[in-house]
């Protein structure tokens, strides 16, 4: 009786060892075992197989594509405890299962793909129980699945897959990353009960469980085959899966590469597709990863509005971590400014005191960051700008020589840097000119605003934007052939461009060509019938004609559509759920 209970002790401890992952410890825990266990079963060799297995793999962590290892002592060891362990035949039927998993994973890492294929489907791990798994075979469940896709990818690099074949990959990927957030819940759950004191000798217990290689795959590899195959739909929800379970210490870091900008990203943005949740329709898991509920939790509804929510929580954890690359907060606050910009939501914009902070510390350490010290100074000139009311000189002045700086600095970086690689960082630059000119024409600064538009025209001298921003200068400064032939430019290159098209047709009136005038603001409400702008001006074309009758019913449809007009659009109102 007193050997039963010491036994259970023993079996305790080693199945607490084998989920955190404790394996100096597990030949010790053999040992006692070995002397209380009244017959063999074998249990020790698969222990002590799994030990010099995982042992060998945390000396000589795996990587993406890395070159298979060849036979070495750990590994010859733990082939020969797990094939004695097998051979016997007296394993238990889970620990034969366990015994199989380990070596497919052995077979996977010496670049045997067919024999470790053989092994998984002698376990069948679609009819694993999940429900009553121990913590640690939680883990070695997700590991498999993640195996057996990297080895279903290795033997196949050379033929084109098939839809089906394609199917079976990722179904794996996808089944790993599930089980693996169980797993990585369980763990987390079973360390805040205390489970980890009931071992005799107590030992230090990292409070962080490592994901290591397999766990790693799982998680990531199913959306990046989704974008590569141009499925962004499935690869996005498949974020959207991960990032909705409940976060524990291990995923935190996980989670920050999710919500970072992709530093690669296809070429069709995934905000162009329809906002939609990823189902499972291949297979179902008998046990999941808990995920947030509640009725306080924000839901976005579109894709805009998902995206602002990521990288505001990226900001705040750029903000958390000072380690982290300038590059890295960079994109962050690039992107967080287009998008707010989009929205029009410029006070929170300039409410964003940690890229402030940010901003001023970039221009702070002079050449130590001179990458960054142009977008340093026109961000401080942006926030400035955004925060300056009627009448505040100072802060116009302030923000108007945070801008000048931002122009000098950009200008010579510009002048040094080739314009090559990906397309979007040189577009986003673009916008940024193009939004420093809004503000200088907002601030009856021509000259100024010239210089922002022509830095954007540098980069894209066709763009129908930037020639649409030159006649808004022009406006400006009362030049109004100048801004016809702007306008008249942009609608060649973009001839559905309605901000240009009502312009035009203004232009048009105010050098009193009325009937071209007319025809241009015709075309132009056709296109943008709710724009009570449009209405407004083309009636005005028609008064000045004498054509009161048309006059007075383009001026009622203004009057009607301005009436029920916000005076900001509904899309940038906040909304409580």
């Amino acid at each position: 009786m007193t050997a039963r209970k010491s036994g259970s002790r023993i079996e305790t401890e080693i199945e607490r060892c084998r989920s955190e992952g404790q394996w100096d410890k597990i030949p010790e825990l053999v040992r006692q075992l070995s002397a209380k266990l009244i017959s063999n079963d074998d249990v020790g060799e698969v222990l002590l197989g799994e030990m010099k297995l995982q042992q060998f793999l945390k000396e000589n962590p795996l990587k993406q594509n890395c070159s298979p290892r060849t036979a070495r002592p750990p590994l010859t060891e733990a082939r020969a405890h797990l094939t004695n362990a097998l051979q016997r035949g007296n394993l238990r039927p889970e620990l034969q299962q366990e015994a199989l998993m380990l070596m497919g994973k052995l077979f996977y890492v010496e670049g045997n793909y067919t024999e470790a294929l053989s092994h998984f489907s002698l376990v069948n791990l679609d009819d694993m129980q999940l429900s009553t798994a121990p913590i640690y075979r939680l883990a070695m469940i997700a590991e498999a699945y993640a195996t057996k896709g990297l080895c279903l990818e290795k033997m196949s690099s050379s033929v084109p897959l098939s839809s089906s074949e394609q199917d079976q990959i990722i179904s794996c990927y996808e089944k790993s990353g599930d089980t693996a957030l169980l797993y990585l819940q369980e763990a987390e759950k079973a360390l805040s009960a205390g489970m980890q004191n009931r071992s005799p000798k107590p030992g230090s217990v990292s409070q962080e469980q490592e994901l290591g290689f397999f766990l790693e795959t799982g998680l990531q590899r199913a959306h990046v085959i989704h974008f590569k195959n141009g499925n962004l739909t499935y690869g996005v929800g498949r974020f959207r899966e991960i990032l909705r379970a409940v976060e524990t210490r291990t995923t935190q870091n996980l989670r920050m590469s999710y919500w970072s900008p992709l530093e690669d990203p296809p070429a069709q943005s995934p905000l162009d597709e329809p906002l939609c949740t990823h189902t499972h329709s291949e297979y179902t898991l008998p046990r999941r990863a808990r995920i947030y509920t509640g009725d306080n939790l924000f839901c976005p509804q579109e894709n805009t509005e998902e995206a602002l929510l990521l990288l505001l929580i990226s900001e705040s954890m750029h903000s958390a971590d000072r380690v982290l690359s300038l590059q890295s907060a960079s994109v962050v606050y690039d992107l967080l400014t287009i998008a707010l910009g989009r929205r029009g939501q410029y006070e929170m914009l300039s409410e964003l005191d940690e890229g402030e902070c940010f901003a001023q510390m970039v221009v702070d350490m002079q050449d130590k960051a001179a990458e960054f010290r142009a977008k340093g100074y026109l961000a401080l000139g942006l926030v400035y700008s955004l925060k300056a009311t009627d009448g505040s000189v100072h802060a116009l002045s302030v923000a108007a020589s945070r801008v000048e700086q931002a122009l000098s600095e950009a200008s010579s970086l510009q002048s040094s840097t080739p314009k090559h690689g990906p397309l979007h960082p040189w577009m986003t630059l673009a916008q940024i000119w193009l939004h420093a000119a809004e503000v200088y024409i907002g601030m009856m600064k021509p000259a100024e605003a010239m210089a922002c538009t022509q830095e954007a025209a540098s980069l894209f001298p066709t763009s129908h934007n930037v020639l649409f921003m030159k006649g808004q200068v022009a406006e400006l400064r009362g030049n109004l052939d100048d801004a016809k032939r702007c306008y008249e430019e942009a609608l060649a290159i973009s001839p559905a461009h309605i901000r240009s098209m009502q312009r035009l047709g203004v232009i048009l009136y105010q050098l009193q060509r009325f009937s071209l005038a007319e025809k241009v603001l015709c075309e132009a409400v056709q296109l943008c019938s709710s724009s009570h702008s449009g209405w407004r001006s083309l009636a005005e074309v028609l008064q000045a004609q004498g054509n009161m009758a048309a006059a007075s019913e383009c001026f009622l449809t203004a009057l009607q559509l301005e009436a029920s007009n916000p005076i900001m659009p509904f899309t940038i109102l906040p909304r409580a759920l």
